[in-house]
């Protein structure tokens, strides 16, 4: 498949440059939120028990795209909240409830994402604890 239009350096340039923003902004989100930190440590401790448990490949694939959706949902929690703020900066009652509304899809995923590792990885710990005699 080819780059769309005459200029493929160009075209190149400009996904380069998109993928640098998102990168920017995902450095940025986590330098000022507490809870997108929160996510990333949780995110280590999680991979670390999938790793020292040694999960199949079928489980890493649910833990990597569980711990993708609760990073996306935070993201776009995030960039909703800023959005919110910069449009109306004093307090609004609608940009409150929106901003209540994103955080709650933010619970949702999280909610969500603790049942799948709790559902993933409680059959390897309670291998490991009580192993067939």
């Amino acid at each position: 498949m080819s780059a769309p239009g005459p200029d493929r350096q160009q075209w190149l340039a400009d996904r380069v440059r998109s993928f640098g923003r998102a990168v920017s902004g995902l450095r940025h989100a986590l330098g000022t939120e507490v809870h997108l930190r929160v996510h990333a440590v949780a995110t280590l401790v999680v991979f670390g028990a999938a790793a020292g448990l040694q999960v199949s490949r079928v489980d890493w694939c649910l833990l990597l795209l569980t711990c993708a959706a609760v990073w996306s949902a935070e993201l776009l929690n995030t960039g909703l909240e800023r959005l919110a703020d910069a449009v109306h900066p004093d307090m609004h009652p609608l940009v409150g409830r929106a901003k209540d509304v994103a955080a709650g899809g933010v619970l949702v995923t999280v909610i969500a994402a603790v049942a799948v590792g709790v559902l993933v990885l409680s059959p390897y710990v309670l291998e490991l604890v009580s192993p067939a005699s």
